[in-house]
């Protein structure tokens, strides 16, 4: 399979993967807007993207795909399983269309026994199953070819303090330890890294690797922290805590652990919106810094979409088309960013107040010339 090539400024692929398309749209005040779909479905969706070339790149959660079994943990490897028949079916339309599968991230969210956690849970037994469910996940990305796997912080969080073992750390060290012993143990070449993807609160009231700098800390305590990096959703998770894209990312890239990027929109201070890219009130101008910053540090690599349609845009009598359209939607969005992030490029600064070079940034961004804003601001007549 040869997956199709993409390179504008730092984006260097483009990945849309199972949980944004297949998202049905519930909210906790209402029921899901859209009927769901088919794993086969959304693979569908998929090759559709990529073969009319929208996206390179695909990702999922295990359970996106297949549906879990506690008391079958291996029915991945079983060729005569229903499991095992559907993964190869999903990785035949998408090896037809060549898509590459960027993506594997495990869901400790879902299953009521991780109510209060997956990893950390203070249960062992527990522990085991979501240690098991892992190396599930991580079976399921090596047949489908995988380059990252990423560790969604889920519900490994709290929200009464005093609960806490002292042993929490720990057991999260042990689960994300064990992620990297059993890819060396299974000769799974086809991972290139593993990540971790923080978030301050939601669907616990704290999580216990709130923020990339929380998360990249956390990587050196790993047992193979070169091979651990922060994939930041953005400008979705850090907003949530009333931080910014730029400052983000420059630091992961200084410290060398921006692996891809998480990609949508968000309104700071709110709860996890999950906004297309550019959509809503907010986020335009520090979305084309985020870019421009990227570009002028050098980085290169993988923009990911972590998001899903605004609910008033499902359309439960077309639930295809409208799904069509939002990937759309989101390409668009991101190739608009990159075009306003190159046009902050290069910007002279020399003489200028810091307001003056935010409006003239503005303006290149916004494609505005000098002469129109003097015209209206009546510096000078119309000729």
């Amino acid at each position: 399979m040869v997956v199709k090539t993409y390179s504008v400024g730092p984006v260097t692929g483009r990945s849309m993967p199972f949980w944004c398309i297949g998202n049905p749209l519930s909210d906790p005040f209402g029921r899901a807007v859209l009927p769901a779909i088919d794993s086969l479905e959304t693979a569908r969706l998929v090759a559709w993207a990529c073969e009319k070339g929208l996206i390179e790149f695909t990702g999922a959660h295990d359970d996106d795909l297949v549906q879990w079994d506690p008391n079958n943990l291996e029915d991945d490897l079983d060729e005569n399983s229903p499991a095992y028949a559907k993964l190869t079916a999903i990785k035949e339309i998408l090896d037809a269309a060549g898509v590459g599968f960027h993506t594997m991230t495990c869901n400790l969210h879902s299953h009521l026994m991780f109510r209060r956690g997956g990893l950390t849970n203070s249960d062992e037994n527990i522990r085991a199953l979501a240690k098991a469910k892992v190396r599930r996940a991580l079976r399921i990305g090596q047949l489908l070819g995988a380059v990252s796997f990423t560790y969604w912080v889920a519900r490994d969080g709290w929200e009464v303090a005093v609960t806490i073992p002292a042993q929490t750390m720990a057991w999260l060290k042990d689960g994300l330890d064990d992620v990297t012993d059993y890819m060396q143990a299974k000769k799974m070449t086809n991972y290139m890294r593993a990540t971790i993807e923080p978030k301050p609160n939601e669907p616990r009231g704290h999580m216990y690797l709130p923020t990339a700098g929380h998360a990249a800390a956390f990587t050196a305590c790993l047992k193979n922290p070169q091979f651990w990096g922060v994939n930041p959703e953005l400008l979705q998770h850090e907003s949530m805590a009333l931080l910014d894209a730029v400052t983000c990312v420059m630091n992961l890239v200084h410290l060398g652990k921006l692996s891809f990027l998480h990609f949508g929109n968000q309104i700071k201070g709110q709860f996890d919106n999950d906004s297309p890219p550019l959509v809503g009130p907010e986020g335009l101008k520090e979305t084309a810094a985020m870019f421009a910053m990227l570009t002028k540090l050098g980085w290169k690599g993988v923009v990911e979409f972590d998001c899903h349609m605004l609910r008033t845009e499902g359309d439960p009598e077309n639930p295809i088309d409208c799904r069509k359209q939002f990937i759309e939607n989101c390409v668009d969005a991101l190739s608009m960013a990159l075009i306003m992030a190159s046009r902050l490029e290069p910007l002279e600064c020399n003489g200028l107040s810091d307001s003056q070079v935010d409006l003239l940034a503005t303006m290149r961004m916004c494609g505005i010339s000098r002469e129109e804003v003097a015209v209206i601001s009546g510096h000078r007549k119309a000729e």
